[in-house]
């Protein structure tokens, strides 16, 4: 089996959101701090990587929100390789409560192997395979890759909005940091609530919220300091007690896509925690930014 890295974080107050939870994006910081830090487990750390003249750049996050994790939990965070294709590496993730054990969330980030020159692919060399994956597990055990799921078309409400990059958002790739499109994701999505009348204060008032079940993001072309992207996004898939929201990212200058994001969100009674069916009321008023306007089974 694959070197399986394990490394514990604890919630820091600033990473929790106005539930008390740990905000969605804090999730994707905690893995990406554990995958730096395995692959310098396995040797190969900052300083190789850059004598190498390479890196490597996230193409894809899949993640699961199973149950939250709150203000002074400690987290524990399993990697490990699932694979390697060429030029490309997926590696799984699984978070925990390290007191109760139980499962918080699980993901999955597909990888590509750069040139950092030319910014291009290369395959991923045979010594860097056996140092990450130890005894190669067979095509049994790992899943497919799947192709990034197609939202509904867009309705005529589509809600956009525009942001320019700024120095916070680049990372040393000289590029916008992949986390930051989550960042950039969440803003959107309490202005297109608060542009349908939905503040976060009102549902809280009603008795009931929204809480974020999948995120699965594709990273297609990086973004650089100074970029204006503007932002589209509609909702989708509506069942019962939950539905997918689906944003579009393109820079404003050449139209170029940069990334594509499914969020799924489930709504619940505050008082309880349980799961609850969308208010009709609420459904109602984003009927002309939605796909799909009558919740299914």
């Amino acid at each position: 089996m694959p070197p399986l890295y394990t490394r514990v974080f604890r919630v820091r107050y600033y990473e929790c959101d106005a539930y008390g939870h740990v905000n969605n994006v804090n999730y994707l910081r905690y893995m990406q701090e554990a995958a730096f830090d395995a692959s310098a487990a396995v040797g190969y750390d900052f300083a190789r990587y850059q004598s190498m003249g390479r890196h490597w750049l996230i193409r894809r996050t899949d993640i699961e929100y199973l149950r939250p994790l709150h203000y002074g939990d400690s987290v524990e965070v399993k990697t490990w390789v699932m694979d390697f294709h060429r030029v490309r590496s997926r590696r799984a993730y699984e978070m925990r409560s390290l007191a109760s054990g139980e499962l918080a969330a699980r993901a999955v980030t597909d990888w590509v192997f750069v040139d950092t020159a030319s910014n291009r692919p290369v395959r991923v060399p045979p010594e860097m395979v056996a140092a990450f994956m130890g005894e190669t597990p067979s095509q049994a055990e790992v899943p497919p890759r799947e192709p990034f799921p197609e939202p509904a078309p867009p309705p005529p409400g589509v809600f956009r909005t525009r942001r320019r990059v700024s120095w916070t958002d680049i990372d040393t790739a000289q590029h916008v940091n992949n986390i930051m499109y989550m960042v950039y994701v969440e803003a959107c999505s309490m202005d297109v609530l608060s542009a349908h009348g939905w503040s976060i204060p009102r549902m809280t008032a009603e008795g009931f919220g929204m809480v974020l079940r999948r995120h699965q993001i594709e990273y297609l072309q990086p973004a650089v300091l100074g970029d204006e992207i503007e932002i589209a996004t509609w909702v989708y898939d509506v069942k019962r007690a939950s539905a997918t929201r689906h944003y579009v990212l393109t820079r404003v200058s050449d139209g170029a896509l940069l990334a594509r994001v499914n969020t799924t969100a489930a709504w619940i009674d505050l008082a309880s925690g349980r799961p609850i069916r969308i208010p009709t009321h609420f459904m109602a008023d984003f009927a002309p930014n939605a796909s799909v306007q009558t919740p299914t089974a």
